[in-house]
């Protein structure tokens, strides 16, 4: 960033803290729970890790924009026993997710906003054959690394916003993953907003406010609980009726992630146990972290009377004032970004 540039960031940023100062309330309540490394990956080809699942016990990972034309079979201790061939061209997988035996590679990453379309790609986790079923936003272009497919099917994707306030998009005409049209496009609609908040948790890239920016989602084998992603945290929701969107909408339980260089891959085991993985951005790959027991760390919901219930309040105006400060740096470091890739 250029001097004369970070100067004017800088009053920006201060002019905007003291404007919002007063009314923003405290940083939300992070959990602190351990973490053990599951296995670390050895082939520099997943330097890139950005997104993972499982299919049948089998553990798949993929990298973003550069090296995201194969997926990596891993085995337990990270080593690629095989890999497949990407069947279509991508633009830019920044998650992946699994359905009904199948993987799904989330081609939503658009760091610089300018795609017509983005696509869910469909690969037989056993031959690599599938297709491209393409997108498209009902109000323009969007970055989005996160991707959930609800136990019905309904593919969600929740978009990465520097403001820290995150679109949740679905199909809009309510289609599974298998519903969607071949090559498409598929219109979304936006079902609502998820925000996620600045925290004081240690990790990812510098000179950016990674708390807030979404990397990546996951729903539980049982379908019973969703999580995304920042860099720094992972937001747990309780997901009722296997309506992702709703659970997204509503209070998380936010648990502290160890300190990563880029993380944006997380998936569930099918005992509710949590995998955390990150990008080299520049260094050897790092270890992929397993959190236990995380489904359990989420408390089922009790139903609220119509009179009692009250909005989340998550996103006071106080703290949209604190976001033009997030959003500014944020911004500068998504431009970065983009001129790497």
């Amino acid at each position: 960033m250029r001097p004369g540039v970070l100067a004017v960031a800088v009053a920006v940023a201060a002019l905007t803290v003291g404007a919002g100062a007063s009314t923003a309330h405290a940083r939300p309540e992070v959990r602190q729970e351990p973490s053990d490394t599951y296995c670390t990956p050895t082939d520099p080809a997943l330097e890139e890790l950005s997104g993972m699942t499982f299919v049948d016990g089998v553990l798949y990972a993929i990298g973003d924009s550069g090296t995201d034309h194969r997926v990596a079979v891993l085995d337990d201790s990270c080593a690629v026993t095989r890999w497949l061939d990407v069947p279509v061209d991508p633009y830019d997988v920044e998650d992946m997710a699994s359905y009904d035996g199948d993987l799904w590679l989330s081609d939503t990453g658009d760091n610089q906003s300018r795609r017509d379309t983005v696509a869910l790609t469909r690969m037989d986790p056993v031959t690599g054959q599938g297709e491209l079923h393409r997108l498209i936003y009902p109000d323009g272009p969007h970055d989005a690394e996160a991707l959930l497919i609800e136990p019905g099917g309904r593919p969600v994707v929740v978009t990465k916003e520097p403001t820290g306030v995150s679109g949740i998009y679905v199909p809009a005409g309510g289609e599974s993953v298998t519903e969607l049209a071949s090559p498409g496009p598929t219109a979304l609609t936006k079902a609502g907003e998820s925000t996620f908040e600045r925290t004081d948790t240690a990790g990812g890239p510098p000179f950016i406010i990674g708390s807030i920016l979404a990397t990546g989602g996951a729903v539980s084998a049982d379908g019973a609980v969703a999580a995304v992603r920042t860099y720094t945290d992972t937001y747990l929701f309780a997901v009722p009726d296997g309506d992702v969107v709703r659970a997204l909408s509503g209070e998380p339980e936010i648990v502290a992630l160890p300190a990563q260089p880029q993380g944006e891959a997380l998936a569930f085991d099918s005992n509710g146990n949590l995998l955390i993985a990150s990008e080299a951005a520049g260094g050897p790959v790092p270890p992929i972290e397993v959190l236990s027991g995380a489904t359990a760390l989420v408390e089922t919901p009790t139903p609220a009377t119509g009179a009692s219930q009250q909005p989340s309040g998550r996103w006071p105006l106080g703290a949209l004032a604190v976001a033009g400060v997030l959003a500014i740096v944020s911004i500068f470091y998504t431009v970065g970004a983009a001129r790497r890739r």
